[in-house]
């Protein structure tokens, strides 16, 4: 493991027993909820393998939510559904979702690491971090546990709703996606009506309708 994994945690673990790291995945997805994650490792925990989850294979991350979940003081994931993330924008509603694995995660932290965002709604001392989940393990671990929960889900929605092949894009804007979306629709209470494309989308369909 690169130094800089552990430098956060060697820094602050001296006077903070239990911190807990914050990631969230799927911001930008067309479908589906904004995942959450917070996680809470023990003191001097060292893994090797654990890294941002984008740069890490499936089956790398598969691994590694399983030994995060074995080895974890405390994880907590946290979902915001689409309705949600169009009420109150994708940033506030992970901050949202942070600030709520902040108050709610037991044994309750003394200090949160954050993915480059503010807290305001917790008592939890929080430290923003800019690309932590590069620069934490704390953060790194919790983007392991949003991403494979994230992805899982969107697996079983694929059952759901065949025709619109989650398991390839995981709701994200792909070509395929979009083709789907013209010829099936957006899904109501599960695509995101605030967002641009949606929104073309929805256009195009009604003038079609025309």
């Amino acid at each position: 493991m690169k130094n800089n994994l552990l430098y956060y945690e060697r820094k602050y673990w001296v006077n903070n027993k239990y911190i807990v790291g914050l990631d969230e995945v799927g911001r930008g997805a067309w479908a589906g909820p904004i995942v959450v994650a917070g996680c809470i490792l023990p003191k001097n925990y060292k893994n090797n393998e654990i890294n941002d989850s984008k740069k890490l294979s499936r089956k790398k991350r598969e691994k590694l939510f399983d030994q995060i979940k074995k080895d974890a003081i405390a994880t907590l994931i946290y979902f915001i559904d689409a309705p949600d993330v169009d009420k109150f924008n994708p940033k506030n509603a992970s901050i949202l979702g942070m600030e709520y694995i902040c108050n709610n995660i037991l044994p309750k932290p003394s200090m949160a690491f954050v993915d480059a965002e503010q807290l305001k709604k917790t008592k939890v001392k929080t430290l923003s971090i800019v690309h932590g989940d590069s620069k934490s393990i704390s953060i790194a671990a919790a983007s392991i546990l949003a991403k494979v929960t994230r992805d899982r889900y969107m697996e079983q929605m694929d059952n759901k709703y065949p025709g619109y092949y989650f398991t390839r894009h995981k709701g994200y804007g792909t070509m395929v996606h979009l083709n789907q979306l013209y010829k099936y629709g957006p899904i109501k209470n599960f695509h995101r009506f605030s967002y641009r494309s949606i929104k073309e989308v929805m256009n195009k369909l009604a003038l079609k309708r025309t």
